[in-house]
């Protein structure tokens, strides 16, 4: 079986037959050197599927669905409210907190962020790309950018918060157990949150404040690390 894994927004079905388009059939048969009757994997929301080559004309790929590999599992909601950062930055931190299992990503415009724009189709590739290389089967939802009152508004009673507060001396992770609760952590700008939203954040029905290092994080820093801690600590 190859390790060759795309994700494929179509319906997928056993016995299926449909093409790729042409910048998948490109990867395929150009840079992967897959020829027909050989094998790669599909997936999507209804899980994971091999994929034969049945032929390649004028450079799009036909293929017929074999068999299903894989179902799709559910897992814990984990969601990451954060600020946008400079591109390099950015998409580092999209690709790593998807290859960690964040299930939601949520941009929130703070009174602080510099960045006040987000690229939804450029962090989607992102997104997609990540989960073909680190075996993930479900895709990340990505929300529309909104500010802070929207946010707490919208989720109040429904998530367990984690505020990653420099300000606090708390260094301990209290998740309710068997909580069926999404976890959402939120990760401030550059220049961290101000006093008011600071405010507003520890006044939210089920916020759970962290310092999760002494030093002075980077916002990419400061996300990784703490779906680090949450992950390692439902898995306790």
């Amino acid at each position: 079986m190859s390790n060759i894994r795309l994700f494929f927004p179509k319906s997928l079905s056993l016995n299926l037959t449909s093409k790729l388009d042409k910048p998948q059939s490109h990867y395929i048969s150009k840079v992967m050197r897959i020829k027909p009757n050989e094998v790669f994997s599909l997936f999507n929301r209804s899980g994971e599927w091999e994929a034969k080559i049945r032929e390649i004309s004028k450079g799009i790929v036909e293929f017929n669905i074999t068999k299903k590999l894989r179902q799709t599992k559910s897992s814990k909601e984990i969601w990451l409210a954060f600020s946008p950062i400079k591109s390099n930055y950015f998409n580092f931190m999209i690709q790593k907190a998807t290859e960690l299992g964040v299930t939601k990503f949520i941009p929130i415009i703070f009174d602080r962020s510099v960045v006040r724009k987000v690229n939804a189709n450029r962090i989607e590739k992102i997104i997609i790309e990540s989960c073909e290389q680190s075996n993930r089967i479900d895709i990340p939802k990505l929300e529309k950018s909104q500010n802070l009152n929207n946010f707490l508004e919208k989720n109040n009673k429904k998530i367990e918060l984690i505020f990653t507060d420099l300000n606090t001396e708390n260094k301990k992770l209290h998740i309710k157990e068997q909580t069926e609760k999404p976890i959402c952590i939120i990760v401030g700008p550059e220049g961290d949150f101000s006093e008011i939203e600071r405010k507003e954040i520890l006044s939210f029905n089920g916020v759970n404040k962290i310092k999760i290092n002494e030093n002075i994080l980077r916002s990419e820093t400061a996300a990784i690390s703490a779906i680090s801690i949450i992950n390692y600590a439902l898995n306790l």
